[in-house]
């Protein structure tokens, strides 16, 4: 299993991802905004969407986990 966690403090703009979903090694996940600046959070690997903990809309502070990938 593989936590992507936040990288800033920001706002959730917009979860590309669903629970089931296949995915692959450098595929965009989570979309962050901070300070104007958008931020999109990839798969460091390939696998399947175990968990989104988080959607669009919500704050996260740095390191929080955002998709759980098995």
């Amino acid at each position: 299993m593989s936590d992507v966690k936040a990288q800033m403090a920001g706002t959730v703009l917009e979860v590309l991802v669903t629970e089931g979903q296949a995915v692959e090694e450098g595929q965009d996940l989570v979309c962050l905004e901070s300070m104007k600046m958008q931020m999109f959070l990839q798969a460091e690997q390939g696998g399947t969407v175990s968990a989104v903990k988080v959607g669009a809309g919500d704050f996260v502070n740095e390191g929080d986990t955002l998709i759980v990938l098995a």
